[in-house]
């Protein structure tokens, strides 16, 4: 019996930029390459917005190498014809030294603007690399908390970031390249044209076939990276599973090493036979346009031997047109390669536009609205959320009010809604449908940075950062003025963090990372008090605790508590506190209880009022009762 994958390919979705691009790399030859001049475009002005003086020197030196390059041409033609025309005689060979000179001044001028090039180029990509990376990033960071929940623009950015970004810089290359060769190429051409017009056209078919041959295997390259974008998601995903130190303990305990191993060979493989499959094909058009560019180019040397049968080309000249066919078949290789490859990067920077385009789209509307501060009301108006690509709401037609100092409990089942309500009332999450304000503010109206600002939040996995266990800590607000450190005593005696560094070899300096060496790893429970010490040294307005202790110890969890359940005072201030939890013991004292039920709220009230009302909250907790009441009979 064969094993079913544990990592299905019908779980993974073609992104939909994927789709999007097939029809695109699907489109007519013409209409591909038309698109070319596009890329070209975003990658000039990028470099030109980083530094233009680099980018207008580049560009001269690369022009005036390939001007020098047709001007050694033209003086190698007086050089032949001074020695050849009427025999080379002593004479005529001293006769032709300055000729000779300028040939040789010229080459040595391309050596040296050569050099220029390579040094122009070498200030100029690194420049352009990171300016391109640098919007990429701030591109990213700058998105709403949402678009982390879309794992299209997920794997776009990782794309636009790795595919993008090197082809920005190999594009530079190629760019360069071409305008040389490009140069040097029509150089050639247009020697061969003097010398005899029919010379041109002959090596101009050359050019053109190979040149299809180029581009064709460009495209075949970006319509395999489309077909395949989907199964390498889907390895990438079944490599982190089997390496990563994440799932390294339950990795090892249910032996799936060699389940995991298996499945990573099996994806592995299908893509290496679709790769051999394109190698094969990319061989086949490659030698037909060779075939095509060496008919063009035997042409041209009949064509050659015709001119001088017939006497149409004198012998002097014969030479020169061979350096030129040379040089223009030289040229014609360094061209094509050219444009090969900057045909695929032109696909490739596609990702970089539009990741650029789709994180512009999924940045919070920029507001000079600053949010209330210390909200005194938070009111949900027929409040709906959807998460994206999903087919039914996670929260539905809201209508509550949260005022200043309330502590509020979020209770329901798994998947009730309970964690994004949180997100919902702090203005991390937009809400599909209907309003969330704040004293009467549209918080979608607000800058959001401002309502950030009044906010903390305690997740039920916290950020593991790789920093010292201090800075662990006051990260939850980096600018706050605590010289003499009794913010950070507060919050770390209320959430047990204390008793964590006193542990740690060297204590609150001690980096909470195994990717240092000296670094020290915590505990699911030991990270959850550095998540509950950063809210709490935070010091909002507005704090949510989703799910905080679920992994603390009972005395822990009740130290914990304490310290959130106070949080909503501190002498004459007043906080409101929304806590997110399972453990309905823990919330008897809270001022509101609001009960979620598939998205729905379905009770709110006081515990004395919903345990009298009987119900879902009732139900909940006569669950979590009942062993503690059975052990208690038991006892007596």
């Amino acid at each position: 019996m064969t094993a079913q994958p544990l990592i299905g390919v019908a779980d993974i979705a073609t992104p939909r930029w994927a789709a999007v691009d097939a029809k695109v790399a699907k489109a007519g030859f013409r209409k591909a390459l038309a698109s070319l001049p596009r890329a070209v475009a975003v990658v000039l002005r990028l470099a030109w917005a980083t530094s233009p003086g680099l980018t207008a020197l580049a560009g001269v030196v690369h022009v005036v190498s390939g001007c020098v390059t047709a001007f050694g041409l033209l003086a190698t033609a007086d050089v032949f014809t001074a020695l050849l025309q009427q025999g080379p005689t002593p004479e005529r060979v001293v006769e032709s030294l300055p000729a000779i000179a300028v040939v040789v001044g010229s080459y040595a001028l391309r050596a040296l603007l050569d050099a220029a090039v390579a040094a122009v180029e070498g200030a100029l990509r690194p420049r352009v690399t990171r300016a391109a990376d640098d919007e990429v990033t701030a591109a990213v960071v700058g998105v709403e908390l949402l678009a982390f929940d879309d794992a299209d623009f997920r794997e776009l950015a990782r794309q636009g970031a790795r595919q993008g970004i090197r082809s920005i810089d190999t594009s530079l290359r190629e760019i360069a390249a071409l305008v040389s060769s490009g140069i040097a190429l029509i150089a050639a051409l247009v020697t061969a044209a003097v010398l005899n017009p029919w010379l041109a056209p002959v090596l101009l078919l050359a050019a053109l076939a190979d040149g299809w041959a180029s581009a064709r295997v460009a495209k075949m390259n970006y319509q395999h990276f489309l077909d395949t974008v989907t199964r390498n998601m889907r390895k990438s995903v079944i490599e982190e599973a089997a390496t990563y130190r994440d799932l390294a303990l339950e990795r090892h305990a249910l032996t799936l090493q060699d389940r995991l191993l298996g499945e990573y060979r099996r994806v592995a493989a299908s893509l290496m036979d679709d790769d051999i499959r394109l190698a094969h094909r990319s061989n086949l058009v490659r030698l037909a346009g060779r075939a095509a560019a060496g008919v063009g180019t035997g042409a041209a040397y009949v064509v050659l031997g015709l001119l001088l049968y017939t006497q149409a080309m004198e012998l002097a000249l014969a030479g020169t047109a061979v350096l030129a066919m040379r040089t223009a078949s030289q040229s014609l290789s360094q061209t094509t390669r050219a444009v090969n490859l900057l045909y695929e990067d032109s696909f490739h920077l596609d990702f970089y536009r539009k990741l650029l385009a789709e994180a512009a789209q999924r940045r919070a509307p920029s507001s000079a609205i600053t949010a209330p501060e210390d909200p005194a009301e938070i009111r949900l108006h027929d409040v709906t959320f959807s998460y994206p690509g999903q087919p039914e709401p996670a929260l539905t037609g809201l209508n509550f009010t949260i005022r200043r100092g309330e502590v509020v409990a979020l209770v329901g089942e798994n998947g009730s809604g309970k964690t994004t309500l949180g997100k919902l009332i702090t203005g991390l999450y937009p809400p599909t449908e209907g309003v969330v304000t704040w004293d009467g503010a549209d918080l979608t109206t607000l800058d959001r940075r401002s309502v950030h600002e009044q906010i903390a939040v305690i997740a039920q996995h916290p950020a593991e950062w790789p920093m010292t266990a201090r800075n662990n800590v006051t990260v939850g607000r980096v600018d706050r003025d605590d010289p003499e450190g009794a913010a950070w005593r507060h919050a770390v005696g209320r959430s047990g963090v204390d008793e964590v560094i006193d542990g740690l070899p060297r204590g609150e300096d001690t980096v909470l990372s195994k990717k240092f060496n000296d670094g020290q790893d915590l505990s699911g429970g030991q990270w959850q008090r550095m998540g509950i010490a950063r809210g709490i040294y935070r010091d909002a307005a507005v704090l949510v605790a989703d799910e905080p202790t679920a992994a603390l110890d009972a005395r822990a969890e009740a130290r914990v508590f304490a310290a959130l359940n106070s949080a909503s005072l501190d002498g004459d201030r007043r906080r409101t506190t929304i806590l997110v939890t399972h453990r309905l013991a823990n919330i008897r004292t809270a001022d509101r209880i609001l009960v979620l039920e598939r998205g729905r709220l379905v009770q709110q009230g006081t515990h004395d009022e919903l345990m009298a009302r009987g119900g879902a909250y009732r139900d909940l907790y006569e669950i979590q009762a009942r062993p503690y009441r059975a052990g208690e009979a038991q006892a007596v």
